[in-house]
């Protein structure tokens, strides 16, 4: 299991990732935009939402960081767009965790089976710590 830092931008996530890869000499990131995303019909996703950075990551002196930009509309609040992220292949362990770190704090995504994952949910515990819980078959 693994805690990973997740650094959200505003739209410019892009151009951060790649201003990180260059400054750390890593290889070139694989980027996920939101309109990579399979299509959702009970959402249609704007033009302008869909060449946003949805994930990408980046190896940096052995620790995995990872990246996203906010969906519009969304807070964003620079300075505080930082989240933990958890990630691990054992999905009853995480459940564990999520539980546990939902307790007094609030749920923005029920830990559940999305596209990419047999697992994922994200939270903010009780001390405003956003949380992002994550199964993975992956080695990170």
């Amino acid at each position: 299991m693994a805690v990973q830092a997740y650094l959200n931008f505003n739209g410019n996530c892009r151009e951060a990732v790649l201003f990180y890869a260059e400054v750390f000499g890593t290889d070139k990131p694989e980027i996920m935009t939101f309109g990579d995303s399979p299509p959702n019909p009970d959402f249609e996703m704007p033009e302008a939402v869909k060449p946003l950075v949805m994930h990408t990551r980046l190896k940096i002196m052995g620790s995995t960081v990872m990246f996203s930009d906010v969906f519009p509309d969304m807070p964003f609040v620079e300075g505080t767009n930082i989240s933990l992220s958890i990630v691990s292949k054992d999905l009853e362990e995480l459940r564990a965790i999520f539980n546990k770190l939902k307790e007094g704090g609030t749920v923005e995504m029920e830990l559940a089976e999305t596209f990419w994952s047999k697992g994922y949910g994200s939270l903010k515990d009780k001390f405003g710590i956003h949380w992002l819980i994550n199964q993975s078959d992956e080695e990170l």
